[in-house]
């Protein structure tokens, strides 16, 4: 467990506090690009990190990002005229282009000699695998853009749902990175089977193993941690293991181990200290869903099971609309979609853990590793040096990957993909 002012570090990003400034030292991935699809469109409110933006495409393409609210009597730009490459204020018409020039001021005379002199906050912005991504440190120059692990290249197709979820960051992705509870929570959708590797189809998810209790073994690296989760496979069980290797690239993602269809990533992006956006990706592989596709087989289409906002229908109001009559008939949880799940227990935690007071057992390995890392991480951005994965030695994301399959007991997991002799079994 932590002690309460190392949860604080962890879990708070509001206002300068060390995770957020963290955080603010990264490319922040601050909406979808379907969002702000449309040149001359609606522009949108952005909530990253405990502060608020507006995005706009404005007519001739180009994405801006700005502060939230117009510097001359701050009303809000969510709800001004997207117009001839500006953003315009509804209050007085001061309009700002993507840069956050002023280029127009209808309330002021043509003599005034604030004309061509007020530039609002704006921030560098870069598309990349469906996402908006932003540069929202005002203290530093932003670096090249750094391609995510999940886009090793234009072509890779990419499929992201999006759910605002009333938790911290922190507890969702502590989520990601246990692989204990997949075989407990997923149990109905992750089905043990006798195959080669982790499968999927249209109905479920496929393991070969039965196992429930993962040994757990960790390794730091200079962009977060990964680690493997050791079963017993269903074959060769006295001679093989099945290894689970997750990736966690701080402060953002995940690499879950991919199935024999697609890549699996999460990306969770603190909206406040208590409201995160979390984004759950297929990606690559020989057969990866469609957007639509990855939506429905989740239960988490835009539309049906999340509002316009992206706030899930399921609520603790509703009970998360758990149905119990089919948990009567053998469905572990009552509740559709691994997302949903994992959901049901973020969202029943309360709003932001205290982990002084939880009781974590040997299963809880990676868990301990990420609460010691980025707690460790936020109290050297305190003290002022770099974020961690800033600096050099910077491994390039896409060239980390998470793996799975069975293998020998003799293979060490951390050698897996880079030694030619650590194969999977046939």
């Amino acid at each position: 467990m932590l002690t309460r002012e190392e949860n604080d570090l962890l879990t708070i990003v509001e206002g300068d506090a060390p995770m957020g400034t963290l955080m603010r030292q990264h490319w922040v991935p601050v909406c979808l690009s379907e969002e702000v699809a449309e040149p001359d469109g609606t522009p949108i409110l952005i909530e990253a990190i405990g502060r608020r933006y507006v995005c706009f495409r404005d007519t001739d393409g180009r994405l801006g990002l700005l502060d939230e609210l117009c510097p001359h009597r701050k009303a809000s730009l969510v709800f001004g005229r997207n117009e001839e490459c500006g953003l315009r204020c509804l209050y007085h018409g001061w309009k700002f282009d993507v840069e956050g020039n002023c280029v127009s001021m209808a309330s002021e005379p043509e003599e005034s000699p604030m004309h061509g002199t007020v530039k609002h906050r704006s921030y560098p912005v870069h598309e990349c695998a469906g996402f908006v991504w932003a540069w929202l440190d005002t203290e530093r120059e932003a670096p090249e853009f750094d391609r995510p692990a999940f886009s090793p290249d234009d072509e890779t197709m990419v499929s992201i749902l999006k759910i605002r979820i009333p938790a911290n960051w922190a507890q969702i992705t502590e989520g990601q990175i246990d692989s204990a509870h997949s075989s407990s929570l997923h149990s109905s959708d992750m089905v043990p089977a006798r195959v080669q590797g982790a499968a999927a189809d249209d109905a479920s998810w496929y393991r070969p193993s039965t196992d429930k209790s993962p040994r757990m073994q960790t390794e730091r690296t200079s962009y977060g941690f990964h680690y493997a989760a050791i079963r017993k496979p269903i074959k060769k069980a006295a001679t093989h293991n099945y290894l689970r290797i997750t990736e966690f690239i701080a402060p953002f993602t995940s690499l879950i181990p991919p199935n024999s269809s697609y890549n699996v990533a999460t990306v969770i992006v603190p909206i406040d200290d208590e409201t995160s956006h979390f984004h759950f990706i297929a990606w690559g592989g020989k057969q990866c869903p469609t957007t639509e596709q990855w939506r429905k087989f989740n239960h988490a289409q835009k539309g049906i099971d999340v509002d316009d906002r992206w706030v899930p229908k399921r609520c603790m109001e509703n009970n998360f609309l758990q149905d119990r009559q089919a948990m009567k008939l053998g469905n572990f949880t009552g509740v559709e979609g691994i997302p949903n799940q994992d959901l049901v227990m973020w969202v029943s935690m309360g709003p932001r853990v205290d982990r002084s007071t939880d009781l974590l057992g040997s299963s809880d390995i990676a868990i301990v590793e990420f609460r010691r890392l980025m707690s460790e991480a936020a109290r050297d951005v305190a003290d002022g040096k770099p974020a961690i994965g800033t600096v050099d030695p910077r491994v390039p994301q896409v060239t980390i990957s998470s793996k799975e399959g069975v293998y020998s007991k003799e293979d060490d997991w951390r050698s897996i993909g880079l030694d030619d002799n650590a194969t999977a079994a046939e």
